[in-house]
């Protein structure tokens, strides 16, 4: 498989890793560390991505995420570059954060249809499951890898705060983040997403981790196949069965290819999704401010009701623009701005103006709500 090759899979699993330029630090303090977990959580609603594991250590992160639909590289774009902003902007600082495009690498997991993953959920789901709990154990591993967990003493794996297995996975559902996806890794450990299943879980984890030598803490390899080095050099994580089945895959739909590697058919996909969700937003958002007594054109009385029902669009587009990957071009047609940069501007005024009015603001709420 060319490396060039940006392969993006509907339900594709990916192990996704990034590294600060010449390995310097991408998160600086507390801050940094809670700006990229709600931006990661911006990514996953406007594309649709579930994450089954996470950790960001000091210059580097790792994640495990599912795509739903084949839109991994708008989605990390989205992440990378985004954060690189903001990061700049807190720091005071210019440039490159990360050290070259991610590293992503498929990890086995479902690539059929419903049919064919109930046969194959009874052949082979032990077989599956442990290569992808293995990329779990390995990015939850990381912080005792590291030495910034003592497993001998104070709260062992729970002592570092900045991943997934204390955010998610030693919490009830009510108190994890919605895009969180548990249930895959605990059924790796054959459990379930109770209580009892969850520290049964970690339980079993820290004593692997004891039972390994600290530097190879998670890196147990299957088939003579290293992570490490699939991070390097490779392209997926999983059996000889599983790359074989996914080059064919990849010959079906991979004949339309750009020459940096952009995937046509995957790109129409995920901007037929973003366009689909965009719509159903839309429509919900435009009747929740036609309904009476919404507030969406009282107390804008100034230049009269088309004011507030132009501020009524803004806030619909400001929320549809939040929650999928539609374009700006995009807002700026379905709700009649004009022009793309109009509709910047108008959503850009509404937010602001939000700050000030609560009944626009109580409207933002509601619209973000459905």
């Amino acid at each position: 498989m060319p490396r060039q090759l940006r392969l993006e899979l509907a339900g594709g699993h990916y192990h996704v890793m990034a590294r600060g330029d010449r390995r310097e630090p991408i998160f600086l303090n507390v801050a940094d560390r809670e700006d990229f977990v709600g931006l990661l959580g911006e990514v996953c609603q406007r594309h649709g991505w579930r994450v089954h594991a996470w950790v960001l250590m000091g210059n580097h992160y790792h994640l495990l995420l599912e795509t739903p639909q084949p839109n991994l590289v708008s989605g990390m774009s989205q992440l990378q570059q985004t954060y690189t902003q903001r990061f700049n902007r807190r720091h005071r600082q210019s440039g490159h954060l990360f050290g070259g495009r991610y590293k992503a690498v498929l990890v086995e997991g479902d690539l059929e249809g419903p049919d064919q993953r109930a046969r194959l959920e009874r052949s082979r789901v032990r077989e599956r499951s442990d290569y992808f709990t293995i990329v779990a154990d390995y990015i939850h591993l990381n912080p005792v890898r590291a030495g910034l967990v003592s497993l001998g003493r104070g709260k062992g794996l729970m002592g570092y705060a900045w991943s997934s297995l204390v955010q998610a996975y030693a919490r009830p559902a009510s108190r994890r983040a919605r895009w969180m996806e548990v249930g895959p890794v605990l059924a790796g450990y054959e459990q379930s997403d109770t209580p009892r299943g969850r520290q049964r879980m970690m339980t079993e984890l820290e004593g692997k981790a004891r039972a390994e030598a600290a530097q190879k803490v998670g890196l147990r390899v299957p088939e003579g196949q290293s992570l490490q080095s699939t991070l390097r050099r490779g392209w997926y994580f999983g059996s000889q069965e599983f790359g074989e089945r996914t080059l064919r895959l990849v010959g079906k739909v991979g004949a339309k290819l750009s020459r940096k590697g952009e995937h046509y058919e995957g790109a129409r996909v995920a901007r037929d999704h973003g366009e689909k969700e965009a719509e159903r937003l839309s429509t919900l958002g435009l009747k929740e401010v036609a309904r009476p007594g919404s507030g969406s054109a009282r107390r804008r009385k100034r230049k009269g009701r088309a004011v507030g029902e132009r501020l009524a669009a803004a806030a619909v587009a400001s929320v549809v623009r939040e929650r999928t990957s539609v374009s700006v071009a995009w807002v700026a047609q379905r709700f009649r701005f004009g022009s793309a940069g109009n509709a910047s501007q108008q959503m850009y005024h509404c937010r602001q103006q939000a700050t000030q009015d609560r009944a626009l603001a109580s409207l933002l709420a509601r619209l973000r709500a459905l």
